[in-house]
């Protein structure tokens, strides 16, 4: 019989050359089983590529659906999506076919997958352009494809600069029954080299929108992407019954000027709902027309809707109204709004001369994260097209619901800047808790302002207003202070 000591040796032996087997029949199945592996994906993907990697069959395209009765692709009339062919003509001979089916349900055209190099081309009515997954409808860089187009009338001249403006990439007059739509293709403007000429001041008029429809009705836009307006980027110009849902609009946030994302403007009877807009200027602003050409123009914005977006802006604000306001703008209703990483949140900004008004504008449900001030109403934006505009041109405000207001990491949130001339009247607060991104002495700023608060909110609101408790009860009185520094950081 071997000593204890040699089985035990003899026994450590056994062990490790079990071990070393074992391992050795894993090590034996893991590699087959990877060349079976390899074998089947090879086997269903068809090839190898000729790098040695394993390819796979991309999807087919999802087939556009037919909307209308009669539909053209936009590559029978020649078009060629390789980005680089000019594709102007494919376009409007697209559209001029479409008008033939104007009284028979109309046309649809579809821009399959590709890069579509076009100058701008106009819309007709009862038309649906639609955009396939991966089609991208570029804008041409050269300005001298655009188009130049009259001043708009509530405006007077050109928003930049005197005389004729350049018209939009996508255009449309006096249209009905239009649509916009698609599988989240892009129509993407290609601002940069405008952007650039415009900060050099090299350009000798107002930079166009990217899509502007005018005097038109039954506008329906969505699924689909806007991308790097060389000015504002969807432009209604006293439209009605719009709707714009499922958008996405994108733009640098720095040093892409003046792109805002959504500029109702002397329109009527709008829903604006379940998009993203990150942009270089107001992701959406309310405008109708500007001094004393809005006046005479008196197209207010009504009846307008704005529900589940969410918004950036680095350089202006979430949602504006104004400053463009002359023909008036009331019954505008927000709710569900997620404004982020931005300087403002919610601005209205008017001036004396502008004329007009801001009433029953109603917010719900703002929920500000990371920025510099959530809340502001300024009353001195004093920018005009001429000096022709009547400075005794006073607008007025009042009627301004804030009720659920949330929000973490504000530096302001609120600043009311009314003034003699313009007092803010009929602000309302109401179930507001936002966090401070520091301590301020003001952190609730009011001037020539007149309303109330129900219920208790945080920060702590201005001697301004009336305070009320959930059942409507009285609990201080506001002090009548109206003083301008109670107002002390611009932004």
């Amino acid at each position: 019989m071997l000593p204890v000591d040699a089985r035990l040796r003899h026994l450590h032996r056994f062990r490790r050359r079990l071990l070393v087997a074992l391992l050795s029949h894993r090590i034996l199945l893991a590699v087959l089983w990877a060349v079976l592996f390899s074998a089947v994906v090879v086997w269903q993907s068809g090839a190898v590529g000729r790098l040695g990697l394993f390819r796979r069959r991309a999807p087919p395209p999802r087939p556009c659906p037919r909307l209308r009765p009669t539909v053209f692709n936009l590559s029978d009339f020649g078009g060629v999506g390789d980005g680089v062919t000019l594709n102007t003509q494919a376009f409007e001979k697209a559209v001029d076919a479409i008008m033939e089916f104007g009284g028979s349900g109309g046309g649809q055209l579809n821009v399959p997958p590709g890069m579509w190099l076009t100058g701008p081309f106009n819309l007709t009515s009862h038309m649906t352009l639609f955009l396939a997954e991966g089609a991208v409808i570029m804008g041409i860089e050269d300005d001298k494809h655009w188009t130049l187009m009259p001043p708009l009338p509530s405006y007077g001249q050109g928003r930049e600069l005197k005389g004729p403006r350049y018209g939009s990439l996508i255009h449309g007059q006096n249209l009905q029954d239009v649509v916009i739509t698609g599988y989240n293709g892009t129509i993407n403007g290609r601002g940069q080299t405008w952007w650039k000429r415009f900060r050099q001041g090299l350009l000798e008029h107002t930079r166009g929108p990217l899509v502007q429809l005018m005097w038109s009705r039954d506008i329906v836009i969505s699924n689909i992407t806007l991308q790097d307006s060389p000015f504002w980027t969807l432009h209604p110009y006293d439209c009605k019954n719009v709707t714009i849902s499922n958008v996405t609009i994108m733009a640098p946030l720095y040093d892409a000027p003046n792109t805002d994302g959504i500029d109702p403007d002397s329109c009527e009877d709008m829903v604006i709902e379940n998009s993203y807009i990150s942009v270089g200027d107001d992701g959406i602003a309310i405008k109708s027309g500007w001094d004393q050409y809005g006046i005479a123009y008196g197209r207010p914005s009504t009846n307008i809707l704005v529900k589940n977006v969410v918004l950036r802006s680095k350089m202006s604000a979430g949602v504006s109204i104004g400053s463009e306001m002359s023909g008036g703008i009331s019954n505008i209703t927000f709710e569900n709004v997620l404004v982020w990483d931005s300087r403002r949140g919610v601005r209205i900004k008017t001036a004396p001369g502008r004329g007009g008004y801001i009433h029953n504008i109603s917010y719900s449900n703002l929920t500000f994260n990371n920025l510099s001030v959530g809340i502001v109403i300024k009353t001195d934006y004093n920018e005009h097209p001429d000096n022709g505009f009547d400075p005794k041109a006073i607008p007025t405000i009042r009627n301004l619901t804030f009720r659920g207001v949330y929000g973490h990491n504000v530096r302001i949130p609120v600043r009311i800047q009314g003034s003699k001339e313009i007092l803010v009247r009929g602000v309302s607060f109401q179930d507001m808790q936002v966090g401070l991104s520091y301590k301020k002495k003001r952190t609730f700023q009011c001037s020539y302002v007149e309303g109330y608060v129900v219920g208790p909110i945080f920060p702590a609101p201005c001697d301004s207003l009336d305070r009320y408790d959930e059942n409507g009860r009285l609990v201080k009185r506001s002090i009548r202070q109206q003083n301008v520094t109670d107002t002390d950081y611009d932004i």
